[in-house]
């Protein structure tokens, strides 16, 4: 695709609207690596998440075409997770996106590490 400054920036934006939401990115990190998950397991593993925002999350990562929903039919009812084959491609690029954030200058770094304490003490 030939993007212009614009389009390139509009899309970019678009698709980072996609991964915006306090809990996606850790869903998506918990989904890496092929792994299925049931609904259960993945509210233990993301501790203060509510259950109506895990829900949220899931259902628009689900919309979005990231991730899969697989509903068992059976009583209770077993509902499992895991991404797509297109958002399983999401791991290279938030890997890069780490790698660029480590290279960061000395005084953004440690404002990105500021950051990320600041989120666990307030969970």
């Amino acid at each position: 695709m030939d993007y212009t400054p614009q389009t390139a920036a509009s899309s970019a934006q678009n698709v980072i609207r996609i991964l915006e939401g306090r809990w996606k990115l850790v869903i998506l990190f918990q989904l890496f690596g092929a792994n299925v998950r049931r609904f259960s397991e993945l509210e233990r593993a993301i501790p203060g998440v509510s259950q109506k925002m895990l829900i949220q999350q899931l259902r628009q990562l689900e919309v979005d075409g990231v991730v899969a929903r697989i509903v068992h039919p059976q009583v209770p009812p077993k509902v499992e997770y895991h991404l797509t084959e297109w958002g399983q491609t999401l791991c290279p690029v938030l890997d890069k996106l780490l790698n660029w954030a480590e290279a960061a200058p000395d005084a953004v770094r440690q404002r990105l590490i500021d950051a990320d304490q600041q989120a666990q003490a307030v969970s």
